[in-house]
C-alpha cells in the first residue's frame, strides 16, 4: 500500500507560493496543492518575529519527501523553511486511487 502525506510549508507570499506549487504539480511530486492566508510569530535569530506568510498544504505519497524537498530548496526564499509531512491514516478509496494516479514516485 502507497503511504499517502499532507505537507505543509509557509511562504513568504502568494507568489512564491504559487511559483513552489507550479513546479510540483507540473513534476507530478504532488497531486493538490492549497492556500491559506495565515500570521505567524517566530523565533529567528534570537528574537522573536513576526510576519503575514502564505502556508501550502499538498497531497502527495511519503516516497516523494526527498524530492519535494530538493525542489523547494531551489525556490523558496527562507535561510531556514519548514517542510512537514504528516502521514495520512486513512482516506477513502476514490482519493486514494486519484492520488496515486497523480503523483509519480521513482
Amino acid at each position: 500500500m502507497t503511504d499517502f502525506v499532507e505537507l505543509f510549508l509557509t511562504c513568504e507570499d502568494r507568489a512564491e507560493a504559487e511559483k513552489i506549487a507550479d513546479a510540483l504539480l507540473l513534476q507530478h511530486l504532488v497531486a493538490c496543492v492549497k492556500f491559506e492566508q495565515v500570521h505567524s510569530k517566530f523565533w529567528w535569530k534570537g528574537k522573536i518575529e513576526e510576519g503575514d506568510e502564505v502556508k501550502i498544504s499538498m497531497l502527495s505519497v511519503a516516497e516523494n519527501f526527498d524530492r519535494i524537498e530538493a525542489e523547494v530548496a531551489k525556490l523558496h526564499s527562507y535561510e531556514t523553511f519548514v517542510l512537514q509531512a504528516i502521514p495520512i491514516q486513512k482516506l477513502n478509496a476514490a482519493a486514494a486511487e486519484w492520488l496515486a494516479e497523480n503523483t509519480k514516485t521513482e
